[in-house]
């Protein structure tokens, strides 16, 4: 046999054994994933391993039945990497992984042309409340209520550069629970990783405030490549 015919014999079984085709694509990272949010928008964001502080988020649009990305852009994670987000420790400078919807963006600059869903504007008396005695745990405040204690909150208009465009990521939003963790986003680059949040470059923030859709229901995806927080068993 030609060695040619042989090589091309062995391709063909190397495929079949990555359970892939000849000629054919490999499914795109939402439809390996064991849930999306049930929305036709998906934004992943994903890290080499938890120990990673950095990595990429894409965008996609389920089109027709099949996602189709959208946009990428390299991202950046929690100063002490990435962590389960049921498991999380406020403090901890980790990014909770999990699937999350993202309730609202907010930002120093004004909304990018074209942004759909609700974007609040950061006055010098907006706050995020971290205080975990406080009844606004985990919510945007504006002004500041007497029972949550800025020492324990974050000042919006302190962090021009980082907060210019943001998304809310409703890790621990819903029903907040004390102690579990308080304002992770989706935001501008500052100068190196961050202190929980995902991060990205200016223009991939705007990209992505433009291309959300509240009526397509979008959610954020975050974890690792593979292990038990990989972004698919979100």
């Amino acid at each position: 046999m030609r060695p040619g015919v042989v090589l091309a014999l062995v391709s063909v079984s190397a495929l079949a054994l990555l359970g892939a085709a000849p000629g054919r694509d490999p499914e795109p990272l939402p439809a390996r994933m064991a849930d999306t949010g049930g929305g036709s928008q998906l934004i992943v964001a994903q890290a080499p391993d938890t120990g990673a502080t950095e990595g990429t988020v894409g965008w996609w649009d389920l089109r027709d039945g099949r996602w189709v990305q959208a946009g990428s852009a390299p991202a950046r994670f929690g100063a002490r990497g990435l962590v389960e987000g049921t498991t999380r420790v406020q403090g901890t400078e980790t990014t909770p992984t999990g699937l999350y919807d993202l309730p609202f963006g907010f930002g120093t600059e004004p909304a990018p042309a074209g942004t759909s869903v609700e974007y609040r504007a950061v006055k010098d008396s907006s706050w995020w409340c971290q205080d975990n005695d406080s009844r606004s745990y985990n919510r945007w405040t504006d002004p500041l209520p007497a029972d949550c204690r800025a020492a324990e909150s974050e000042h919006l208009a302190d962090y021009r550069e980082q907060y210019a465009h943001a998304l809310v990521i409703g890790f621990n939003y819903d029903r907040p629970v004390r102690g579990h963790g308080a304002g992770i986003f989706l935001h501008v680059n500052g100068r190196g990783a961050t202190s929980g949040c995902v991060s990205v470059p200016k223009d991939a923030m705007e990209r992505i405030l433009r291309w959300a859709a509240p009526d397509r229901g979008p959610h954020i995806a975050v974890g690792t490549e593979d292990g038990a927080t990989a972004v698919t068993r979100y």
